[in-house]
């Protein structure tokens, strides 16, 4: 791989197995995700089976094929089958909790300021709507410790606190919060959890059952590496029949009584292009045979790699890590201080003018993350299996460049 500055970036073996394009040193994973060559060429199977005989497919074959499919789910995230439906992405999943609640004006709807901007939306929409109040408990970062994610929230809970939504990873942030423990001090106070793993599948080890949240969405594309458009909802059985998808279609009236309405309604919302969801288990699959110990030593590896990454680009821009080690998993983020012009938004791309020097002069693709702390500009750097250390060397370099101009 040639680096913008004309030098050779190596590249890892892993790399040919996608699609990304060679001349760019990807370290963005964490934003969409990627997905490998061998589970678009499944997908593309699957496309040309639906298009052969749309009607057998849709109408025989579609729900054998998503229950198939959602056990392998199941399994990889410590569920129950009957728990899961499948969902465009974690926004569609937080959107169909939020929306299908019954609030008083009264009730509080708990969040923190590291809270994706998308799913803040739909709690100040839903807010705006029923005259609940949205807190917000403020978790600082830098970050000395996952106590102070646990203190600042439950000092915000009041006997009107109806709903908790926190997140497992944090997205601008990079922050893996303690959420089992979080999640079981929140329901020990009769608050209903709603969690935010975009991040965390394929990232994390999961195990939804010993979570225990009340609701856990999450996407398939980033981390588990399916195809754009696969995520999935969870919710506790004793709330599936409150929660409805934010499509009302033949499932809402169906006679059929061997399968639970919870999902006679999700899985079925309108003609659309389901195979996003049946190649969650071949992205399984694939991504847990790379490695000799499966998908344990991918994770492994994956933080290994976003760990010395950090320690890397600390050490050479002269920054303190902003939190411990034990809260990072494949993103870390790096706060960058100052008011440089190179952290000014653009007009003409939305994005800071760093990030797309960082591109255009040097063919690296990194983001600046939105940051809620004044003065704090933050770059999030995620690590995968086709990544290498050379490339945040780059890196590094490039930055002290550019911090030059």
């Amino acid at each position: 791989m040639q680096g913008g500055n004309g030098g050779t970036v190596p590249t890892s073996q892993f790399q040919k197995l996608w699609a990304l394009d060679p001349e760019v040193i990807y370290l963005n994973h964490g934003a969409f995700g990627a997905c490998p060559l061998a589970v678009m060429a499944a997908q593309q199977r699957l496309r040309s089976r639906l298009e052969r005989q749309p009607m057998s497919f849709f109408t025989r074959d579609l729900e054998v094929l998503l229950d198939a499919a959602r056990s392998e789910l199941a399994e990889f995230v410590g569920a129950d089958s009957a728990d899961l439906a499948f969902v465009p992405n974690a926004t569609t999943g937080i959107n169909a909790v939020l929306r299908s609640l019954s609030l008083k004006p009264d009730d509080e709807l708990l969040t923190t300021n590291h809270e994706y901007n998308a799913c803040r939306n739909a709690l100040n929409f839903v807010a705006s709507r029923t005259g609940a109040r949205v807190v917000v408990a403020n978790i600082p970062f830098p970050i000395d410790s996952p106590l102070q994610v646990i203190q600042a929230v439950l000092e915000k809970v009041s006997p009107y606190t109806r709903l908790a939504l926190v997140d497992h990873v944090t997205s601008q942030t990079g922050l893996v919060f303690p959420l089992q423990q979080l999640v079981s001090l929140l329901t020990e106070r009769g608050i209903d959890t709603l969690v935010d793993g975009a991040h965390a599948p394929g990232m994390l080890p999961l195990n939804l059952r010993e979570i225990n949240s009340t609701y856990y969405t999450g996407n398939c594309h980033k981390w588990l590496c399916a195809p754009k458009g696969a995520g999935f909802l969870y919710v506790r059985r004793d709330k599936q029949s409150e929660i409805r998808p934010l499509t009302i279609s033949h499932g809402a009236n169906s006679p059929r009584t061997e399968r639970s309405r919870f999902q006679l309604e999700f899985d079925w919302m309108g003609t659309d292009d389901p195979t996003a969801y049946l190649c969650v288990a071949e992205a399984i699959r694939f991504m847990g045979s790379l490695l000799p110990g499966g998908w344990l030593e991918l994770m492994a590896a994956n933080r290994t790699m976003a760990l010395a990454a950090r320690q890397l680009l600390c050490q050479q821009l002269g920054i303190l890590p902003p939190c411990p080690d034990e809260m990072i998993g494949a993103i870390a983020v790096l706060p960058l201080p100052g008011d440089s012009p190179l952290y000014q938004q653009q007009q003409s791309s939305g994005l800071p003018l760093l990030q797309d020097l960082l591109l255009k002069d040097f063919g690296i693709e990194v983001p600046m993350m939105p940051s809620p702390f004044p003065h704090l500009n933050l770059l999030r750097i995620s690590a995968q299996l086709y990544n290498t250390l050379e490339q945040y060397d780059y890196l590094a370099k490039a930055l002290v460049k550019l911090q030059a101009i």
